[in-house]
């Protein structure tokens, strides 16, 4: 087990949080296609409303996810941040890496890795085996590309196929990520399992156990379960959330079709009401709101 040192990052003991906005989640399954104007023109506005980073899509194939076939097309299309905002795109393989390396722009990868067998199977083609040695592989090239890799720890609250789970399951994944030289990962209620509760104890336990390690979340809930998942988390010790303006996306295998993504402007408010700092801009997160309603419509 690793121990606090003095370069341990401070952000899990103060009040700024990172909010993570998450268009790609809220498109990839979307019903229709987006055109690609649309998508750059939408990105665009999420780039000027001060969050810490957007997962704007992914290097993956378009035979799997045909909605972020065009990922390059955006990229292309969007402007500098006003902000630091950064650009998160996620991949599954070495090939998507290598090519999402290839854009300076892009400045976060993200893999997930599931602790579950059957999904990372299903999600990835790779077993977890296959796909620990795939993380070691993109987090050299990532490094080397000047990049970091952000891993998630998808099914990290229970999975519906009856894999083994457990806390300290999620623990040791996160461990071996540790100890490969990760520094962020996210814990991921792939299905919309987790209660307050769920997400309180796990979290506070990698947070406690893996002190040098930046610990996000990224949730799913019902509409009106935001408040108490965030600060579930947040009480746990994260400091890292990722959001989709009005809830949209989520994992279909939730089979419940109001279990999405934890609405930002939500997360945004629950954090300033209760003293949390963020670079949120809230007259421009309302435009990019705005702005959602007329594409998930």
């Amino acid at each position: 087990m690793h121990t606090k040192d003095s370069t341990a990052p401070a952000l899990k003991n103060n009040r700024f949080v990172k909010v993570i906005e998450c268009p790609r989640d809220a498109m990839q399954g979307w019903k229709h296609q987006i055109p690609t104007a649309v998508k750059v023109d939408y990105i665009n506005a999420l780039l000027r409303v001060g969050f810490d980073t957007l997962d704007f899509g992914s290097f993956v194939s378009p035979k799997a996810i045909p909605q972020m076939a065009d990922t390059e097309a955006v990229l292309a299309g969007l402007h500098r941040p006003i902000h630091d905002t950064r650009l998160l795109a996620i991949i599954a393989n070495r090939r998507g890496a290598e090519e999402a390396c290839s854009h300076p722009e892009v400045g976060y990868l993200g893999y997930p890795f599931s602790v579950s067998e059957t999904f990372q199977l299903q999600n990835t083609g790779a077993t977890i085996a296959e796909s620990l040695e795939r993380v070691f592989d993109i987090h050299y090239l990532a490094k080397q590309s000047d990049k970091q890799l952000v891993v998630y720890l998808s099914m990290a609250f229970g999975n519906p196929y009856g894999d083994a789970y457990s806390k300290d399951i999620v623990y040791h994944w996160a461990q071996k990520l540790a100890h490969m030289g990760i520094t962020s990962i996210s814990l991921a209620d792939t299905v919309g399992l987790a209660s307050p509760s769920d997400i309180f104890h796990l979290t506070k336990h990698v947070v406690d156990a893996l002190p040098e390690m930046e610990i996000g979340v990224h949730l799913h809930s019902r509409p009106g379960e935001v408040s108490e998942k965030v600060a579930a988390a947040l009480d746990a010790g994260s400091r890292r959330i990722d959001g989709a303006i009005g809830g949209f996306g989520g994992c279909p295998m939730a089979q419940d079709e109001l279990v999405g993504n934890l609405d930002t402007s939500d997360i945004v408010s629950y954090l300033h009401a209760h003293g949390y700092e963020t670079h949120i801009n809230g007259e421009a997160l309302d435009e990019a709101r705005a702005f959602a309603g007329t594409i998930f419509v």
